[in-house]
């Protein structure tokens, strides 16, 4: 694979960790500004409504400019976010740093996907997205538990100044190893929105939201369910995160690798089996080592849904892809959001901590039967595209080329 996937995976790495790190270290920032905990937890939602509006404007903006100029001041706008957070005077310059850093999220992810794509021959293009998502998923596993203990340790300015130290370590990978690949081929801000023309990119979307809400429908909430349900103490919560983050690295892999060879049947097992999953985990959370055992698997099996839906939108909207990509990375947050307050409305209802889970099974089950959808609708394009051509006559088809 390309060394520029490479810098592509650093400036993953860095993005995911401020995504997630924040978590950690939420108590003492609110401590430190005089504020309550769901007060500074507005870091957590800012940061994702930033993603979700940030990635269609930004990615429309850097039409005019080439892809890898693009991915370079996306970078350097999150060292700037991290820069201002890190020595932030005020809650609110705490929360405008936050979201300065989000809004390079989604473009980064969506025009990063294109670049990965473009780099490898066709039957390669979603092993080399999952090899850009690796930064993020490892980011889980390594990035965000030691952030949090040098926030807890050090402090949390100490924390996002290393953030902030990790994205000029990508910007200067994206200038050295990725090549220019020139502008986008649309070249223009109509004939990028002309993507959503296309019904299976609102559906991939649509699948995204659905799916990857059913994760976090369940983890958003992994500290009260584990706690309070399995048992567990609340410094073992840290490690169970490790283990959901080593189960989204290995789905992450293993989804790019078999969407080359049958993208649906990938997302079909996927998406099924994260809906079992998801259900299961309401009986498996009574118990420490099946929780455990369970927190890993839907890591897994949600990661594994993002290689293939990634390619699906790249395919579908393949005239005019940035700003389809783009945008289904913002329907990952939009899917974050909106099944963790689902799961909160569930918890606050009276149903128990374990409640989310069957909110992320119906989630993930509504995706698999829109996967069914896709799947259905594209054979129909591809059987009316045969049938077009068969019936064409050869004296309407063109004439061939003379050398």
């Amino acid at each position: 694979m390309p060394l520029a996937l490479l810098a592509l995976a650093i400036g993953a790495f860095g993005i995911g960790t401020t995504e997630f790190v924040i978590m950690g270290v939420l108590p003492e920032v609110a401590g430190e500004f005089g504020v309550s905990i769901p007060t500074a937890g507005r870091l957590v939602s800012g940061y994702a409504l930033g993603v979700v509006f940030g990635a269609p404007l930004l990615t429309v903006l850097g039409t005019k400019v080439s892809r890898k100029k693009m991915l370079m001041f996306l970078m350097g706008l999150f060292v700037l976010g991290n820069a201002l957070s890190a020595c932030a005077p005020t809650f609110g310059a705490m929360l405008a740093g936050r979201v300065i850093a989000s809004l390079a999220h989604g473009a980064f992810f969506g025009i990063g996907s294109v670049v990965a794509a473009d780099l490898v021959a066709p039957q390669k293009k979603a092993s080399a997205i999952s090899l850009m998502f690796t930064g993020l998923t490892v980011a889980n596993i390594v990035g965000v538990p030691l952030g949090t203990y040098v926030g807890q340790a050090a402090g949390w300015r100490v924390t996002f100044t290393a953030v902030a130290a990790l994205g000029i370590a990508g910007f200067l990978g994206v200038a050295k190893l990725v090549p220019e690949l020139g502008r986008p081929e649309s070249g223009t801000i109509r004939s990028e929105f002309a993507a959503f023309r296309n019904v299976q990119v609102w559906i991939a979307m649509a699948m995204t939201v659905l799916g990857f809400g059913g994760v976090f429908a369940a983890i958003t909430y992994i500290t009260p369910m584990t706690t309070e349900v399995a048992g567990y103490s609340a410094g073992a919560v840290t490690w169970l995160l490790v283990l959901f983050g080593a189960g989204m690295f290995l789905g992450n892999l293993v989804g790019g690798r078999f969407a080359d060879r049958a993208l649906m049947p990938m997302l079909f097992t996927a998406l099924g089996a994260l809906s079992l999953a998801l259900l299961l985990f309401t009986a498996t959370a009574q118990h420490k080592v099946l929780a455990a055992l369970t927190v890993t698997l839907i890591g897994a099996l949600g990661f594994a849904t993002v290689p293939p839906l990634q390619k699906w939108v790249l395919d579908h909207a393949s005239a005019a892809p940035t700003l389809a990509s783009a945008a289904n990375i913002g329907a990952f947050n939009l899917g974050n959001a909106l099944s963790a307050w689902l799961g909160g409305v569930v918890i606050s209802a009276g149903l128990g901590y374990t409640a989310p889970s069957w909110v992320g099974a119906l989630l993930a089950g509504s995706a698999l039967l829109l996967s069914f959808l896709a799947a259905f609708l594209d054979r129909r394009t591809r059987r009316s595209g045969r049938v077009v051509a068969a019936s064409t006559p050869a004296e309407q088809l063109p004439a061939p080329v003379r050398h």
